[in-house]
Formats: C-alpha cells, structure tokens, sequence
C-alpha cells in the first residue's frame, strides 16, 4: 500500500513536470484569461449583496442588518448600532434609509432651499463624465422619526432632494439669505402634542442631530408650530444660536454649506453614547436642561419667595413651628396626578401616608399650560416621583440622577411601561420602581367577570391590537391603590432617600 501511493505521488509529479514542460503557452493563456474575469465580474460579485440599494458614487455608506416584520422597540437593539455613511462628497446627496425609525440624508456643498415646490437643491462643480443630464440625483424623505407608522407618516411634508450641475446656478434659485452654518430640516408634525412624543420623537433626536455643530446651525421646520417653538425656546436657544426658519411660510431662498435633512433617533427616550461624538449621553442631555431651565428656575424662585412670606403669628402652633425650622430635613415627594384615566382615585390618602412615613409632599397637576420650567423646577428638586404609566412620566428626565422613580402600571400597560419609561429612566441613573397593581386595584375589576381575559390575561387581549389596548387599558381604568401594599415601595424608597442624603448631608435627620 505504502509502495502505491508513493507511485501515485511519482505519477503526479512526474505528470506535472510534463505539463509545466510541454504547455507554457497554454498556462499563461489561461492565467491571463481568468485575470481578465475576474476584474470583468469583481464589481458584481461584490455587489451582489446589496443590489436593493440604488446608492450614488458620492458616499460611502455601509448597510445594517435588516429585521423584518418587527417594530421599532423589538428592533431597537440592531437599529441602534445602524451605521450611516462615513463620507459625502462635495455637491452630492447620502441617504441613509437603513433605519426602522427614521431616514436621514445629508447634502453637502451649495444648498439651497425651494418651499414652493417643497424641494432642497444641492450644486456640484461640473462633471464632464455627465452629458445632457440636469438632475444628477433625486431622493425623497419625510424627516419625521415615526417611519414604520405608515398612518402617521401620510400627515407628514415631503421633501424633494435634488442634486444639480452648477452651470445652471445662474438661471436658478439664486440665494436671498446666505448662512455660513449648517441647517437642520425637521418636522413637528405627527404626533407633537403628546408630551412623550414631543421629546422622543423630537427634542431628544434634535439633540443628537445637532450637538455637535456646538450651536452654530439652523433649524428648517416642516408642519410649523408657534407654539412648539415657545414651548421649547430655552432648549432651542441652547441647541441653536440662530432663529428657526418655518420652511413653508419663508418663501426666501436659503443657501448653507451643508444640510441634514431628517432626525437620527437612538431608542425610546435615550441617547446611545456609542453613536455620539464625544461620547455624548443621556446624562449630558439631561444637563443641557438644567442649563436650559436653570434662568427662568431663579426667577420663578424669587417669585415663590415674595408670595410665600407668612405673616408672623403671638402664637405659631407646633406643627407650623415643625414645618417652619425644619422644611428640608424631610426627603421630597412628587406626585404626578392624572383626571380621568388612570387616575390614583385614592390620591389623598396616598398623600397622607407618604407624609407619615415622613416625606414632604408635593403634588403636581401639569396640563398643556404649565411651563417646562415649572415642572422641572419640581423634579429636580425632588427626591422620589410618583406616577400612573402615560406620557407625564416622560418628564423622570427633570429628575436628578440617583433619585427614585416609582412607576404605577395599570393592567394591560406593562410592557409599554417598562419600554417607555422604565429602562429608559435606568439609563438615566434613576433608581427606577415598576409598581405593577393587582387585579384588585384597578377599576376593571369591577366592569368584567372574574374569569374575563381583560382581567386574567392582558396581554392575550392588547395582542389584539392597538385599539383593544387604548379603548380598554388606557381609557376605561383607573387605580385605586392598596395602600398597604404600596407603603412598603415608598418606605423603601424613603430610607434609600433618607440613607443617600445623609451622605451629601449629616445634618439630615432619619425618621
């Protein structure tokens, strides 16, 4: 056996040396034909992966992985590591539309702004490859970050993209208002008006959209609001040190170095400092609103001051004597109060509790004409929040790191609660309480049989759709707390407080 193979192996080499001899001009043939293919299919072998993208030669972009059939929350994980293109050339469009939430194009060179025809024009020097060609590129883009929501996403602007040689500069579009900084196009459209979704779909994206440009950037808005603008004017003025231009109204043609059109949204109510520059995270967020708020905060302070004097009295009772020489021994207490859905109907004697455990309670009643700075003059004074699950709780990003977040989850709300509002407030440093109520505690037990779905299982009927969830869940519940059960959180929280101040300050006294 050992004496075949090595005949075997003689035949081999032996016939190889015969081939090398005797076809030489055979093997260069061959060597030289199969080089030929191989530059000839290279660029379609490459690019055979990605033949779903139509991408320009001008950027260099790199495609995420794709989920099918999931929603934004259930694709959060890939989403938010999405990369975007690493470079745009001068005079050209790059489209990232690799996202679940949001596309976002950039266009950089001579941009000009066309709100009639609902159309951002980019011009690149002249390219002799390129005959008889006027548009060099055209794309379309809502820049709203509710993408996969295809309802929501019909009220929103279009935008037309397009890029064109510059030779044609001189017949068209000439600029009225040259800007030697960057613009920024958005929408507030959708559902602006939910104080959830003006942050997380809005303010928090604008963050990380434009915190790098240090200020020096303008704001286009789509589907303007005047009020949007006044809400938010102290968090704009610390994005942006230049005034917000309504795209539709501002008929003028605006030329910039460079615009980024659409927001760049990371997850629910959070930033990803991996994806920002400097490593920028939600904690930098949260401190761009204290710098925000802080001014209209010492003013609002003052105020208080001048209306809060008490005119002395011969003889204070002890309890004010108490309130008076010791008002902020006692940890704070916020509660967030709903009307109507979802509202804690046993509210007050929640409150009387919570101020015999020993905190020193405020409760806080937000509607669509309190201030900002008023609410986040509350909470960050605050030590504890407390608050049914729904778009008020948004507002745990007023709170100070360290601080105790206690969520109240109604049935059927769990996982919206946690996705929402939980994690995110985790993120943020908060020492978070999901407070998932009993069957007895909400008002539905008292509307369904013991036995019902609604009441023995939530979830087989919020699978059923959006609309079972907010007709049943959202609109038709409210809680009525088993204060028992509910002291032994704010107890918890209460020594946590208690424990963490006496560390800033011995001074403050335990119950």
């Amino acid at each position: 056996m050992k004496m075949r193979r090595v005949r075997g192996l003689q035949w081999s080499v032996r016939a190889l040396v015969y081939y090398k001899r005797s076809r030489p001009k055979l093997l260069t043939f061959l060597f030289i034909s199969l080089l030929s293919c191989s530059f000839i299919l290279a660029p379609h072998l490459i690019f055979s992966s990605v033949t779903t993208f139509s991408l320009p030669p001008f950027c260099v972009f790199v495609e995420s992985p794709q989920v099918e059939n999931e929603g934004p929350s259930t694709a959060a994980a890939i989403d938010a590591k999405a990369p975007f293109y690493s470079s745009v050339t001068n005079g050209a469009i790059c489209c990232d539309r690799s996202s679940i939430r949001s596309d976002v194009c950039t266009m950089e060179g001579d941009v000009r702004t066309h709100s009639p025809s609902s159309s951002i024009f980019v011009y690149e020097s002249q390219d002799e490859s390129v005959k008889n060609e006027e548009d060099l590129q055209h794309e379309k883009i809502k820049p709203y970050t509710r993408k996969w929501e295809t309802n929501i996403m019909d009220t929103i602007d279009e935008l037309d993209l397009i890029a064109k040689k510059n030779t044609l500069i001189m017949n068209h579009h000439k600029c009225d208002v040259q800007h030697d900084v960057p613009a920024v196009f958005f929408s507030t459209g959708g559902y602006t008006g939910n104080v959830y979704h003006e942050f997380n779909d809005g303010i928090m994206p604008l963050y990380i959209t434009s915190q790098h440009f240090n200020k020096k950037v303008v704001f286009v808005i789509l589907e303007f609001h005047n009020w949007w603008v006044m809400k938010y004017s102290e968090i704009l003025s610390h994005l942006s040190d230049y005034p917000v231009i309504h795209f539709r109204t501002d008929k003028r043609v605006h030329c910039f170095p460079e615009a980024i059109v659409g927001l760049k949204i990371h997850d629910e109510l959070t930033v990803d400092s991996s994806l920002m520059e400097g490593n920028a995270s939600i904690v930098e967020f949260r401190n761009l609103l204290d710098r925000a708020y802080r001014p209209q905060i010492r003013s609002l302070m003052h105020e208080h001051a001048k209306l809060s004097v008490v005119p002395k009295l011969k003889k204070p009772s002890r309890i004010r004597r108490k309130v008076q020489e010791h008002p902020f021994n006692k940890p704070k207490l916020v509660i967030i109060s709903r009307k109507g859905s979802r509202a804690i109907t046993n509210e007050n004697l929640l409150v009387k509790m919570a101020k015999k455990i020993g905190f020193q309670v405020q409760v806080l009643r937000p509607d669509s004409r309190t201030m900002l700075a008023e609410i986040y003059w509350a909470l960050n004074s605050s030590d504890v929040m407390i608050g049914v699950h729904g778009a008020a709780m948004t507002h745990f990003l007023f709170m100070k790191p360290g601080s105790v977040f206690i969520q109240v989850i109604p049935l059927g709300t769990e996982w919206a609660a946690e996705a929402y509002y939980g994690e995110p407030a985790k993120k943020l440093g908060l020492n978070y309480i999901g407070y998932q109520i009993l069957t007895k505690e909400s008002s539905l037990y008292d509307k369904y049989d013991k036995d019902d779905p609604v009441l023995k299982d939530p979830r087989s009927v919020t699978r059923k759709g959006w609309q079972y969830t907010k007709t049943i869940y959202l609109e038709d519940q409210t809680v009525r707390l088993h204060l028992p059960r509910f002291r032994k959180q704010l107890v918890g929280a209460f020594d946590y407080t208690v424990d963490r101040l006496n560390q800033q300050s011995p001074n403050i006294q335990s119950h």
